[in-house]
C-alpha cells in the first residue's frame, strides 16, 4: 500500500487538466504512439469539441520513480463545470492529494477557488502547478503573487510546466511520489468502498468506478450497495490503464471497477458504499447525498411521430447519466414530450446535444424554468417546476424563488458593467475585495431564476471572455412570481407560457410577441400576438393580412361604391378569421425560446 498514490487534477475550466492528463499516461507508457490521441480520457464528441469534460474517468499509472521503486499513481478525473460539483466532491473523496493547476497567463479563476475549498474540506495534499508557461502572454511572477495571496499556498513550491510541449512532467511525477502520503487503511477489516462514478456498457450492464477504504473484494463476492439495500453477486474486478484490466482482486487503498450483472445505473449512486452482504461495515462514507435537480425543461420532438424513438432514447441516456431526471409531459401545441430535471445549463445543453447526436433526432426545449415553493391560501406548501401546473394565484398566499451565493472574478476595469448586469438580474451586492492589483472577486446573491435564462453568456460577452464564475444554491425567499401566457388569436399556447418574476413580466412577453411576429407567416387576416398575466394583456404585436385592393377596378364615381367593396371585404376577413387556424411553425417555438443576445 505505501506504493499506491491516489490524485486529483482540479482546476477552472480551459485551464490545461485534460492536455496534463494526455501527457501523464504518455509518461507511464500504457498506451502505445500508435494508439494514443488527444484528450484521451474525454470519450465523447461533444467534450472533444468543447474542451470540457463532461464524465470523470479515472486510470491507473505505473511510475518508475528516480528512487528505484515502481508506483501505483491512481488519476481520478474530474469534470471542471459548476454543475458537476457533486462528482467532483466525490472524485477527491477517493483521493489523498491533488494537482491544482493554474493557467499562466489567466491566473486564479473563481473555479480555481471553488475546487480548492473543495480539496481543502477533504484535507488533501495540494501541489500547485502552473501551466501554459510556454505562452508569450505568461505571466508567472503575477501567478506565484496570486497562489500566495488568494489560495493561501507556498508560490515557491509551485511546480512549472507546458502540458502542450510536455515540459516539467517528470517534476510533477516525482512531487506525486514525494509530497502525496500513500493511503491507509486495514486490508483485513470489513469491505468499505466509495463510488465515485459509474457507466454503463451494453454487453455487461453498469460498471462502478470505486476506491476501496478498508477491506478486499473479489469476484464472487456477495456485495451490497448501502443507500438502498440492493445486492449483487460480484463477477469482474479489475484496474483502468485506459482499458479495463481484470484483476484477482482488490484491497484497501486501490482503485478499480466491478461488473455485477446491474441492469440500471441508478442503483449505483455516485457516492454510495459498498460493502460485503455477509460482513458489512458498521457505518457508510460520510458526505452521500441524492443529486437534485435545479433547471427544469420540457423536450418535445419536432415531429410528433418521433415520439416513441425519443423515449428510447431518453432511456438509454438514463443509462449513462445517472442524474437524468424525468416524467412524461404532454402540450396542446408540441403533443407528447417529457420533463426533464437537470443539474445545471451545461447539463441541459449537454444532454440536448447529446439526444440529437447520438440518437439523430430534432427537438424543441421549452424555456428552463426553476424550482418555485408555492405558500397556498390553507397553509399548504406546493413546488412547482412547470407553468402548465400554476394555480389560480387567487389561492396563493405568497411564492418563494431559489436564491444562489454566486462569485464573480474579473478584471477590474469590468466592475462597472458587471455590477449593472447583476442589479438588473435583482441581484443583491455583498461584498467585493481586490484579489490582487487588478482582479476583483464580487459577492452577489441573485436569483437562480435570472441566471439560467442567459446570465452566463451575458458576464461573458461583457467582460470580453474574461469573467469566470461560481455559484451555489443558499435558500428560498419571497417573490413576486406571475405566469405569462403567450395568446395567438385569443388562444393560449401552452408551451410558450413562463413562470417569471412581475418586474421582468413585460420585457419578456414584449421580447416572445417581437419574435413571434416575426416567425409566423401572414394569413389573409390579422394575426393579434399577445402576452397575458391572467386576464390582463401587457404586450402586442400584429402579424399584417394579406391585401388585395378591391377597389382597383372603381375609377371615378361615388365614393360609397369604394366604400361597400371594402365593407365586403372587411366581413369576409372577419368570416374568415373566426374559421382560419393559425399553424405555428417550430421555428417560432426556437426562435421564442433563444435567449436576448442570439
Amino acid at each position: 500500500m505505501k506504493n499506491i498514490r491516489n490524485f486529483s487534477i482540479i482546476a477552472h475550466i480551459d485551464h490545461g487538466k485534460s492536455t496534463l492528463s494526455d501527457r501523464l499516461i504518455q509518461a507511464t507508457d500504457i498506451v502505445s504512439d500508435r494508439d494514443f490521441h488527444d484528450q484521451i480520457l474525454d470519450t465523447m464528441d461533444i467534450e472533444r469539441e468543447r474542451g470540457i469534460t463532461i464524465k470523470s474517468q479515472s486510470v491507473c499509472l505505473p511510475y518508475s520513480a528516480r528512487d528505484g521503486q515502481t508506483y501505483t499513481l491512481n488519476l481520478i478525473d474530474t469534470p471542471g463545470h459548476v454543475d458537476f460539483t457533486y462528482e467532483v466532491s466525490r472524485a477527491l473523496a477517493s483521493c489523498e492529494g491533488a494537482l491544482l493547476l493554474i493557467d499562466a497567463s489567466q491566473g486564479v479563476e473563481a473555479q480555481t477557488l471553488a475546487n480548492l475549498y473543495l480539496a481543502m474540506e477533504h484535507d488533501l495534499v495540494i501541489i500547485p502547478v502552473i501551466n501554459k508557461i510556454d505562452l508569450p502572454s505568461a505571466d508567472i511572477e503575477r501567478v506565484k503573487g496570486q497562489i500566495e495571496k488568494d489560495l493561501g499556498l507556498d508560490p515557491e513550491k509551485a511546480i512549472l510546466i507546458s502540458a502542450k510541449e510536455g515540459l516539467g512532467i517528470e517534476d510533477i511525477l516525482e512531487a506525486i511520489v514525494q509530497k502525496l502520503p500513500p493511503p491507509s487503511g486495514d486490508s483485513g477489516a470489513p469491505l468499505k468502498a466509495l463510488i465515485f462514478d459509474s457507466h454503463y456498457d451494453s454487453f455487461r450492464g453498469t460498471i462502478v468506478h470505486f476506491r476501496i477504504f478498508q477491506g478486499k473484494i473479489k469476484p464472487g463476492d456477495l456485495i451490497s450497495f448501502m443507500s438502498n439495500k440492493a445486492v449483487y453477486k460480484v463477477e469482474e474486478t479489475g484496474i483502468f490503464q485506459i482499458n479495463r484490466v481484470p484483476q484477482k482482486g482488490l484491497s484497501a487503498g486501490q482503485v478499480g471497477y466491478l461488473i455485477a450483472g446491474i441492469k440500471t445505473v441508478s442503483d449505483t449512486k455516485c457516492g454510495d458504499t459498498i460493502t460485503l452482504k455477509n460482513r458489512p461495515c458498521k457505518t457508510p462514507m460520510l458526505g452521500f447525498k441524492e443529486a437534485k435537480p435545479v433547471v427544469f425543461s420540457s423536450i418535445y420532438p419536432v415531429a410528433s411521430d418521433d415520439y416513441e424513438e425519443l423515449a428510447v432514447a431518453m432511456e438509454k441516456l438514463k443509462l449513462n447519466d445517472a442524474s437524468l431526471i424525468y416524467e412524461k409531459d404532454s402540450s396542446a401545441a408540441l403533443g407528447f414530450g417529457f420533463r426533464c430535471g437537470f443539474l445545471g445549463l451545461l447539463h441541459l445543453e449537454v444532454v440536448q446535444e447529446r439526444l440529437e447526436r447520438e440518437y439523430n433526432l430534432s427537438l424543441i426545449l421549452t424555456a428552463p424554468s426553476v424550482r418555485y415553493k408555492l405558500i397556498m391560501q390553507d397553509g399548504s406548501t406546493i413546488i412547482i417546476d412547470n407553468p402548465a401546473l400554476y394555480p389560480d394565484p387567487t389561492v396563493i398566499e405568497h411564492s418563494e424563488e431559489p436564491f444562489i451565493r454566486a462569485s464573480i472574478i474579473i478584471p477590474d476595469n469590468y466592475m462597472g458593467t458587471v455590477m449593472k448586469l447583476c442589479l438588473e438580474r435583482r441581484g443583491i451586492n455583498r461584498n467585493y475585495q481586490y484579489l490582487t492589483n487588478d482582479r476583483l472577486e464580487m459577492i452577489f446573491e441573485l436569483p437562480l431564476a435570472e441566471v439560467v435564462y442567459d446570465f452566463y453568456d451575458r458576464l461573458k460577452s461583457v467582460t470580453q471572455g474574461y469573467g469566470s464564475f461560481d455559484y451555489d444554491i443558499i435558500d428560498y425567499r419571497d417573490t413576486d412570481l406571475v405566469r405569462v401566457d403567450i395568446l395567438i388569436n385569443g388562444e393560449r399556447v401552452d408551451a410558450l407560457s413562463q413562470l417569471v418574476h412581475r418586474d421582468r413580466a413585460v420585457e419578456r412577453a414584449r421580447l416572445a410577441c417581437e419574435r413571434l411576429r416575426d416567425e409566423i407567416p401572414r394569413q389573409m387576416f390579422k394575426i393579434a400576438i399577445q402576452g397575458a398575466i391572467g386576464g390582463k394583456i401587457i404586450a402586442r404585436k400584429t402579424v399584417s393580412a394579406f391585401r388585395k385592393d378591391v377597389t382597383a377596378k372603381c375609377y371615378g364615381g361615388d365614393i360609397t361604391r369604394k366604400r361597400k367593396l371594402l365593407e365586403k371585404q372587411k366581413k369576409g376577413k372577419k368570416r374568415m378569421k373566426m374559421v382560419g387556424k393559425v399553424m405555428i411553425p417550430q421555428s417560432a417555438f426556437l426562435a421564442v425560446l433563444k435567449t436576448d443576445n442570439d
